[in-house]
């Protein structure tokens, strides 16, 4: 993934001034020491913050090291107005944690109370509005505390990935496909910049690179990567040409910006006026770590990225699109594995999925399209089952009056042929059913799902949490009712 962050993690322990110095000091140690050992590097602020000019040492030597991300350490109570203009001067993704006291022969002179400064640093994190991520349970011993740790690496990523942000979109979203726009205010807030271009400005340049000499090097690469797949081995020379459009694009128009998504134009009039469909090419860029999102979906395109930055791992986007048949359940899901018909469903896109995230593929013409136009200018589709294992369906909304939502729902691609077409999977999410109709319905959430290819809920709801999120559904077990569910039904 050459389009996200790299975190580089420091840690600076803070200690109140009527506790031993040494004492913070120690823990801290021993913390990076427990982390190291699982394989990471991490600076280790050698300032201990009593005040604030110790903060402020602390904090040029944080910056001199490189640090892009903080972990504030109290191994004692901590003094609550240097730690946390500590994290607020620092500028990027912070946790705040704290030590769990070693034994019960050492609660005299050794007590530290970092259990009662947790809860003094969060209320001044609160009064200075200052967005800090706190574990679940924010006291541990040197090992677990170097666990908390590695979990936050996920969340500040991504923060620091939306910080350096910029999604470049193409056209208006379609007429029929509304439910796709969105507010762009909210990607201000969240420090995302929005490049906003016409079809026609597209256009222009992929005719600017018809002849291109690199042409014939991304079409052997696409030759390559399908394989046996090659159905359609004439369009390759344009879905080449478009590539390097794209990425050509991209370079351009970054600006300051380190990482780029696209939200993209694919129909009614691209098939035409480009003599193809660009799902292939779509999938080739979100492999490399660059999300492209169909219909213009500017938040599935945002979504895709968080996504990029939790997994370091390729994402796709898919329409929640269809119900299983019930003769379909019955012959190949029903008894073989713990889901109910209502906790299937089909997710499916056009052709946009990554090749190493389907089972095998093929490249094809777009079938919906080809119902109203001429086969020929609907090639360039990636067709496959969705290869299965465990999954993770979100996405991040802003809606109508601009306030962000999220979901979240864990699950898993069953290992079911789909019988269908385009990249397609049967999907199993417990208690579906429900989470359909009381948040993705209720909510009034888009059909376009961003999925990342194994379990990441935990994270994706701690990035959610610390962007200000308020709102975040996700598929409650039976016996927690959601509040617009009928307790009579």
């Amino acid at each position: 993934m050459k389009n996200i962050p790299e975190v580089k993690l420091g840690i600076a322990a803070v200690s109140r001034d009527c506790f031993p110095m040494v004492l913070s000091a120690s823990r801290r140690q021993q913390v990076v020491k427990a982390y190291k050992e699982k394989g990471h590097s991490v600076y280790e602020c050698p300032t201990t913050i009593e005040n604030e000019l110790h903060m402020r040492k602390a904090l040029a030597e944080l910056k001199e090291a490189g640090c892009n991300a903080l972990v504030v350490y109290l191994g004692n109570f901590g003094p609550e107005s240097s730690e946390t203009l500590l994290a607020k001067e620092f500028g990027g993704p912070v946790m705040f944690v704290a030590a769990a006291e070693e034994a019960g022969d050492r609660l005299l002179d050794d007590r530290g109370d970092a259990y009662c400064g947790m809860l003094n640093a969060s209320y001044n994190l609160k009064l200075r509005e200052i967005q800090a991520y706190i574990p679940e349970y924010p006291v541990g011993t040197p090992e677990e505390v170097a666990c908390m740790m590695e979990e936050f690496l996920p969340v500040a990523r991504t923060i620091l990935g939306l910080r350096n942000l910029k999604i470049i979109s193409f056209g208006p979203r379609p007429q029929d496909f509304l439910a796709c726009n969105a507010p762009i205010k909210r990607l201000y807030d969240l420090g995302v910049e929005i490049q906003e271009n016409s079809e026609l400005d597209l256009y222009e340049s992929f005719l600017k690179h018809e002849g291109d000499e690199r042409i014939a090097e991304v079409a052997a690469s696409m030759e390559k990567e399908l394989g046996a797949g090659n159905k359609k081995s004439e369009i390759l020379p344009k879905l080449a040409q478009y590539e390097l459009t794209l990425l050509d694009w991209i370079e351009k128009n970054k600006g300051s910006r380190e990482y780029v998504a696209i939200a993209g134009k694919c129909w009614p009039a691209f098939q035409t006026m480009f003599g193809f469909v660009p799902c292939y090419v779509n999938s080739r860029l979100t492999a490399q770590g660059i999300p492209v999102s169909c219909e213009v979906d500017i938040y599935g395109a945002l979504s895709e990225f968080i996504g990029t930055c939790v997994s370091e791992d390729a994402v796709t986007l898919l329409d929640i699109n269809n119900s299983v048949p019930a003769d379909m359940y019955a012959s190949e899901i029903a008894g073989k594995y713990p889901y109910t018909l209502k906790d299937t469903f089909m997710g499916f896109h056009c052709g946009n999925t990554p090749s190493c995230k389907l089972s095998s593929c093929e490249m094809k013409y777009q079938k919906i399209m080809a119902r109203s136009l001429p086969v020929e200018v609907t090639s360039g589709t990636l067709e496959g089952d969705i290869a299965p294992g465990s999954i993770t369906f979100f996405r991040l909304q802003s809606t109508a009056d601009a306030k962000l939502r999220a979901y979240v729902a864990e699950g898993e691609v069953l290992p079911v042929a789909t019988r269908s077409f385009g990249g397609i999977g049967v999907f199993a999410i417990p208690e579906m059913g429900r989470f359909y109709r009381h948040v993705l319905i209720e909510k009034n959430y888009p059909h376009h799902g961003a999925v990342a290819f194994g379990h990441y809920g935990k994270a994706l709801f701690d990035v959610f949490r610390y962007l200000g999120v308020a709102e975040i559904g996700f598929n409650q077990p039976k016996g927690m009712r959601y509040p617009t569910e009928n307790p009579f039904a």
